[in-house]
Parts: structure tokens; C-alpha cells; sequence
């Protein structure tokens, strides 16, 4: 079917607002942090039926079907060349039950929308650092946010979820029903053959954390890098902390930034931040007791940087590996290690399709753009050395998008997954983004 016979008359048909490239609020949808695509048709639908109807429409097109939630996709997964863009934006409605304490959330909202409407209650959930990142992606990758060490990865909060599948079914899909389906959504990331429209997850009691950055000069990357780990690993399980290490640059000198949430009361945070101060000179502190739902940052780069990103999960950070992680904090990378274990790793192996629960922290190496309008340097010198020690990665801070990200058996049985929801293979052109 022509894609200019679905829009020849009006702009709003079953599946919502139908937008081709010369339609007002086509440049917006087609536009992320990370890049700009040239889809034949954009939909943004406003219901689930919509979303059927949206499906439906790109299956008789013969259209290849790409997701958008929040258009933080590290991959560029949310910016394809051709076909249909289903830019969910619109679906961002939030349900909070503050007796069962269960959050009825949209696939488009924001997970600042959802600490805004949670926080009243007295209630969040540990869900990425990002306040403008989109709720579908990032909880089809797992989820590692500010509280990941006290209550574990966002699908492990995750009960339940609406989706729409490839022949245009609507399914509810939990641990009793759709359990197969409902493992591979924690943590399977998107391409699964749906298209996940609303999560249903069980929040936490949270009220005030300690929260803020540290900025100290750094001088011996290697020393601060082992003194943040006999810090943090130790560490009671409300402390959760990252780690960057920033080089030089021709107007500043290099800094160590420690990002800290402490989901407790300010005085039993005092002893571990003040021995992180202790790791260099410090430059700037804006650590203070505020709300969770103000923890949450905005977005830091432009629209269309494309970034080279790569990360490692690993199970140990003995000198060997702290070694070979230092040797990469030089011009032009950006160094980062989040730290893990806890709750994080209370949950079974094979339990979620988020596998990787013996790691202790995260490391993720970063290059910028070296020009305007162009894209970061593929390579990153020194990863391999890095990548050796970790069992796999997560896929939510990949630019590559790889199979490395999940184990075989794990890639084996998301793949009888997909194959059962999508036989022929028409929803796995474009992953949710985050």
C-alpha cells in the first residue's frame, strides 16, 4: 500500500495523529538526543486500540515498525531510516494506588513524571538518573537507577504490563499470565515482538535521601579508583554511588565526580561521604538532604549528538581490574563505574531475562563527538581490556546494541520468546528506546 494513501485526507485517523515529513510535529518526533530520522509515517496514538490499529496499519504497508518512548536510546534505536515511527509520547498516563502502593504507568511517560506523582505518597522507585527518559525503554533494559543497591533493578518492581502483539492482540502479562512473555520483559530490552503500552510496578516507601555530587581534582586516577571501591563495596545497601573520571580539557583540569544517594537518615551517611572527600581535593559539594523526586537530572547534551558508549558488567574489582579500568581515564574518554550488588544481586540468575545479578558494579567507557554535528570516534582504545573481565553488559548504555548483552541460554530463550508473540518477525525492527 502507497504510504501516501494513509494520509490523503485528514491528519487524525484510528491509529491518532498521522504525521508524514512535511507535517507539523513530524521534525519533533523524528528528532532524539541521539540522532534524527527520515520515517516514511509517524503515528502517535493516543489508546491502546490505536496502537492495535497503528500495528495493524504498518503490517498491511508493508512498513517496518520502529518504537519511541523518551528518545534517550544510546543505539539510535528510536530514529529509523524508513518505515512507521510509533512515538508513544502521548500514552504517558499515571495511576498511583497508594493503598496497594501499585503505579499504572504509560509506556510514553517520563520516570520524572512518575517520582512527581509518586512523591505526594511517599513513594518512588529506583529508576534510572535521567528525569526526561522515557518509562518503556529503560524498563525493558532493567532499570539501574539511584537506589539500585536497597531495592534492586526497576523490573524487579515491575507486576504486570499491557502489550499489544504483532497480530494485533491485547495482552495482560504477568507472572500468572504470559509468564514467559512477563520474564522476557525484565530485562529483554525491546524487539521482543510487542509493543509494551503500560507497566504496571509496585513502588517503595521512600521519603528524604542524601543526595548531591562531589567534584574533587584528580590526580592518580588509579588511587582514587581503589579508594571509591573499598569505600562503596563495603557499603550499607542504602549508599549507592558512581564514579566518573573526567580528563583534562583545554579549559579545566581533570576531576573525579562522585555522584552519592544515601536512602537514610543524614547522620548515618556522614562517615562514607566524608571518607570520599577524602579522595582528592574537593572542588565542589552539593550533597543535601531533598526529596527522592528531585534526585532525577534533566538531560545533558543537545539533540542529535551521537555518542560512543560502552560498558561492562563486573562480578570482582580486585587490582587487576581496577588497573586495566585506570589505564582508560586519558583523553578523550569519559570513565564511569556504578556500583551494584545488594538487592541487586538477591535476585535469582535465571529469574528476570536481566541475567548479569553477580556484578558488583558497572563500568562504562564514553567519547563526545569531536566536531559539532558529527559522530564520536567508533573506537574506544583500551575497552577490550576492560570488557575481558565482565560477563556481559547492559544494553541500556550500549551505542552497539549487540547479543553480548545477555548470556546464550538467556539470548535462547528470548528468542522462543519472540518466536511464539511474532512468528514472521514484524515487530523486531526497532527496540523501544529509553
Amino acid at each position: 500500500m502507497p504510504t501516501t494513501t494513509l494520509l490523503d485526507d485528514h491528519a487524525t485517523d484510528p491509529v491518532g495523529t498521522l504525521l508524514r515529513p512535511d507535517d507539523p510535529g513530524y521534525a519533533d518526533a523524528v528528532t532524539t538526543m541521539t540522532g534524527t530520522g527520515t520515517p516514511d509515517l509517524v503515528a502517535r496514538p493516543r489508546t491502546t486500540a490505536e496502537v492495535v490499529e497503528a500495528v495493524r496499519t504498518a503490517a498491511r504497508a508493508g512498513l517496518p515498525l520502529t518504537v519511541r518512548s523518551g528518545g534517550h536510546s544510546i543505539a539510535g534505536l528510536s530514529t529509523p531510516a524508513t518505515g512507521m515511527l510509533l512515538d508513544l509520547r502521548v500514552l504517558d498516563g499515571i495511576a498511583v494506588d497508594p493503598a496497594t502502593r501499585v503505579v499504572r504507568v504509560g509506556a510514553g511517560a517520563t520516570w520524572g513524571a512518575v517520582a512527581r506523582a509518586l512523591a505526594p505518597h511517599g513513594l518512588g522507585l529506583t529508576a534510572g538518573d535521567t528525569a526526561s527518559v522515557g518509562v518503556g525503554g529503560l524498563l525493558l533494559g532493567g532499570g539501574i537507577g539511584w537506589m539500585v543497591r536497597l531495592h534492586g533493578l526497576a523490573i524487579d518492581h515491575l507486576v504486570g504490563a499491557e502489550v499489544v502483539t504483532a497480530d494485533g492482540r491485547v495482552l495482560e502479562v504477568s507472572a500468572d499470565r504470559e509468564p514467559d512473555l512477563f520474564w522476557a520483559l525484565r530485562g529483554g530490552g525491546g524487539g521482543l515482538g510487542v509493543v509494551v503500552t503500560r507497566a504496571d510496578l509496585h513502588a517503595q516507601r521512600v521519603g528524604d535521601v542524601v543526595f548531591g555530587e562531589l567534584v574533587l581534582a584528580l590526580e592518580d586516577p588509579a588511587a582514587v579508583l581503589a579508594g571509591w571501591r573499598d569505600v562503596q563495596l563495603p557499603a550499607d545497601e542504602r549508599l549507592t554511588t558512581t564514579l566518573s573520571l573526567v580528563p583534562a580539557a583545554p579549559d579545566r583540569p581533570a576531576v573525579a565526580m562522585i555522584g552519592a544517594c544515601f536512602a537514610g537518615p543524614e547522620p548515618d551517611a556522614v562517615e562514607p561521604l566524608a571518607t570520599l572527600r577524602g579522595l582528592g581535593p574537593v572542588l565542589q559539594d552539593t550533597v543535601t538532604v531533598r526529596p527522592y523526586a528531585d534526585v532525577l537530572a534533566e538531560a545533558h547534551h543537545g539533540a542529535g549528538m551521537r555518542l560512543t558508549m560502552r560498558n561492562a558488567l563486573l562480578p570482582r574489582l580486585d587490582d587487576d581490574v581496577l588497573a586495566d579500568v585506570a589505564a582508560l581515564a586519558a583523553p578523550p574518554t569519559v570513565l564511569n563505574v556504578r556500583a551494584l550488588g545488594g538487592a541487586f544481586s538477591r535476585v535469582a540468575a535465571d529469574a528476570t531475562a536481566f541475567a548479569h545479578r553477580d556484578a558488583v558494579a558497572m563500568v562504562s567507557a564514553l567519547r563526545m563527538p569531536t566536531a559539532p554535528g558529527q559522530p564520536a570516534p567508533a573506537q574506544l582504545p583500551g575497552w577490550d581490556a576492560v570488557a575481558r573481565h565482565g560477563t556481559g553488559s547492559y544494553l541500556n548504555f550500549d551505542s552497539g546494541y549487540a547479543d553480548r548483552h545477555h548470556p546464550d541460554a538467556t539470548r535462547e530463550r528470548l528468542a522462543r520468546v519472540r518466536d511464539a508473540v511474532d512468528p514472521d518477525g514484524r515487530l523486531r525492527h526497532g527496540p523501544v528506546d529509553r
